[in-house]
């Protein structure tokens, strides 16, 4: 099942197991410069609004109504990243594993091959949730992606009008599926309450013996932007331990004008530009995920062409403000699973 709770979509599995939950949120970010430069990782905004597209059937295209779903309003000046939040389980110490297939326009974002359900290996088409807390991109090469920004559906630059040659479908779509219980219980065992409160006692003292260390179109599609650092991890566990049962959400995307004609309501104001933010001497973040693999890019998203690349090709400038800039700041953070990604106050 699936709800919009607080403008995030919480994927429930009561029949697989009541702590299979996890949370799904689209958060806004600023567009990085489209220059080839390798970027870190830009700061989250907040979430993306979100209705249910049932709520105003009326006033959406048909084709919407028959994806079902829910619509968020984004304008072409800025960006969007997925952030995965799995439920922590006190009694077994971890949180419970999802696997997450992620596609923009019916394109899967980790291959570029087309929309199937299901999950496969050799290429892996799908993330790990905890081992993958966020999703910026295309994966367009090991360790690196294209950004997720906004394109008119029909103007030629997302992924999905550059490998299919078509502008059908726009929007981004999601399928989860929750490891299977009894895998669960038997990788995730419960700990007994002294064993965890031997274990807290010992970290407790472990704290307290080094007290100085160091602190820590009417419709529109998603298209490749600016390069950045970051990995899709390879997933740790057996393919045969994923669940069969699975929710999928179909997320459309409305331009500013049209979410307020839809719905009334005024999108969020426009984010700053990649300069504005670095003058302002704002930070940046690089992600470490311990130990963990990556997966290898995909040959058919690295040959994509960028939205500033295609532009010139056109004789277009879809990016008035593509300034490079210097990111001076950079806050590095280590694979804490769930952690969150914020600006400075």
């Amino acid at each position: 099942m699936i709800e919009l709770k607080d403008d995030g979509l919480l994927f429930t599995f009561p029949e697989v197991h009541p702590g299979a939950e996890l949370r799904i949120e689209l958060q806004r970010t600023l567009r990085i410069p489209d220059d080839d430069k390798a970027y870190p990782l830009p700061p989250g905004f907040g979430p993306f609004p979100m209705r249910h597209v049932d709520d105003f059937a009326e006033r959406v295209p048909r084709e919407w109504v028959e994806h079902g779903g829910v619509m968020l309003p984004m304008y072409q000046s800025e960006a969007l990243w997925l952030h995965f939040q799995g439920t922590y389980l006190e009694d077994h110490e971890t949180t419970y594993p999802f696997a997450i297939k992620v596609a923009a326009g019916k394109i899967n974002a980790a291959t570029g091959d087309a929309w199937s359900s299901g999950l496969h290996r050799d290429p892996q088409d799908y993330l790990y949730v905890p081992g993958q807390p966020w999703l910026d991109g295309y994966c367009v090469e090991k360790g690196f992606i294209r950004q997720f920004v906004a394109m008119p559906l029909g103007a030629g630059y997302t992924a999905e009008e550059q490998l299919t040659g078509k502008a059908e479908h726009g929007g981004l779509q999601l399928i989860v599926y929750p490891m299977k219980r009894e895998v669960f219980e038997r990788r995730f065992p419960k700990v007994e309450r002294k064993v965890r409160e031997r274990y807290h006692e010992f970290a407790d003292m472990d704290a307290m013996a080094v007290p100085c260390a160091a602190a820590p179109s009417p419709a529109m599609g998603l298209a490749p932007g600016g390069r950045m650092r970051q990995e899709i991890y390879a997933d740790v566990f057996e393919l045969a331990d994923w669940d069969a049962a699975s929710s999928r959400c179909f997320v459309h995307l409305a331009n500013s004008l049209v979410w307020r004609g839809i719905t009334g309501e005024n999108p969020p104001t426009t984010p700053p530009t990649a300069k504005e933010y670095a003058r302002a001497g704002l930070p940046w973040f690089d992600y470490y995920g311990e130990g963990a693999k990556a997966v290898e890019g995909s040959s058919l998203l690295g040959k994509l062409k960028s939205v500033f690349a295609l532009g010139q090709e056109k004789g277009a400038a879809p990016l008035p403000e593509n300034e490079s800039v210097s990111p001076e700041k950079v806050i590095h953070l280590k694979g804490k699973p769930g952690q969150v990604r914020e600006g400075d106050f």
